[in-house]
């Protein structure tokens, strides 16, 4: 039921950002990842979460995979844990991308 629940949100979400939105968007967007950092990655829904938009690519991947492995388990990385458990390296490297981007 969760599952099928998150999928309907990425659904509707992907639904909202239209025909003009890149596949970088559209990949952060199924990933939820705007629900807590924001849409624009730089509008988080808590002042403890952080910003994300123009963080440097290496350093996002390696943190992402530092929380992925649990090498990293401070702070709010248990939130994350289970958001990134899924991510491919390749998805990963196109997220960081494009917030590096932003």
């Amino acid at each position: 039921m969760k599952v099928k629940s998150i999928a309907m949100v990425a659904g509707a979400a992907l639904l909202t950002i239209g025909m003009s939105a890149s596949a970088d968007q559209a990949l952060y967007t199924a990933k939820l990842c705007g629900t807590c950092h924001g849409m624009d990655a730089d509008t988080p829904i808590q002042p403890s979460y952080p910003k994300l938009a123009g963080q440097n690519s290496a350093y996002c991947q390696a943190q992402v995979k530092d929380i992925k492995s649990g090498a990293r388990a401070n702070g709010l990385t248990a939130a994350m844990k289970p958001m990134v458990a899924t991510l491919t390296d390749a998805e990963i490297a196109t997220l960081c991308d494009y917030i590096q981007g932003l």
